[in-house]
């Protein structure tokens, strides 16, 4: 994927929250392909490949809610193949707050990663 793919859409900033309390459904939300770690977040709003979104997610039975923009890097519409559920994956943002909520994923899941169980995007 293009390195400028904001140029090829205007951003329009969104917020969304998302709450994660099973580490299946976590592992089944993030994207350790994306470059700096992403998350499939379930929507039925539209968005475009490019769009900025601020996101809030709340991860298993951590109280502390992690803050994190990012990039609308995927669409998964409705209808999809394979029953897949409509959504967006969102790659983190390239700062602090991104490789803060990238590590954070990946030291719930653990071996997790390893795992060869489908996901909401591959």
């Amino acid at each position: 994927m293009s390195e400028d793919f904001r140029q090829q859409a205007p951003s329009r900033p969104g917020v969304l929250s998302l709450n994660i309390k099973e580490k299946a459904a976590l592992y089944a939300s993030y994207m350790p392909f994306v470059k700096g770690g992403g998350i499939f977040i379930p929507t039925g709003k539209p968005y475009r490949l490019g769009d900025e979104v601020f996101m809030l997610l709340s991860l298993l039975d951590d109280p502390a809610k992690i803050a994190v923009s990012g990039h609308v890097v995927w669409l998964t519409p409705a209808g999809a193949h394979n029953n897949h559920q409509q959504g967006i994956g969102v790659r983190f943002s390239g700062n602090e707050a991104g490789a803060q909520a990238k590590a954070k994923i990946e030291g719930l899941l653990g071996g997790y990663l390893q795992s060869a169980r489908t996901t909401h995007t591959m």
